[in-house]
């Protein structure tokens, strides 16, 4: 009976043991989990040098939302390569044109405005008879500063 119990003592320590590390081995595993969703979460604040698509996606997009008609006229890259230089193009009414700067303004991105045009494109043609309603037009300069090499 003492050979047993003995026995079943070293049993149960072995049998705890392994448990210990099966709770151990799942709590790191849950916890590689969360780190790689806020590692994703953080990268999609950083475009990357060598693809700054989806950030030129992304205000394409951000047209779309704000209904003006957007493009992209210049995308340059900086000579220390730290950041990324872009030309965007906007037009439609002036609530579209200021929605699409508001969102751009609250993008995940770290941005700089480098200069900012917008025009009410009927009031420069007022001198011809026929008034034709062109609506507004938005023209940024934005300087992309979370850019990764």
């Amino acid at each position: 009976i003492n050979i047993n119990e003995a026995k079943s003592k070293d049993v149960l320590t072995e049998w705890q043991t392994e448990l210990s590390k099966y709770n151990e081995i799942k709590s790191l595993n849950n916890s590689v989990k969360i780190i790689t969703e806020q590692k994703n979460l953080l990268e999609t604040h950083f475009a990357q040098s060598s693809d700054p698509v989806p950030f030129l996606n992304m205000i394409e997009k951000l047209g779309l939302d704000s209904g003006t008609k957007t493009s992209v006229t210049s995308v340059d890259i900086s000579p220390d390569k730290a950041s990324l230089l872009v030309g965007i193009k906007t037009g439609g009414t002036f609530e579209a044109v200021y929605k699409f700067l508001n969102l751009l303004e609250n993008s995940p991105y770290e941005l700089e405005f480098v200069s900012m045009d917008i025009q009410n494109l009927d009031a420069q043609n007022t001198s011809t008879k026929k008034v034709k309603a062109l609506g507004w037009e938005g023209n940024f300069k934005i300087r992309l500063l979370s850019f990764v090499q």
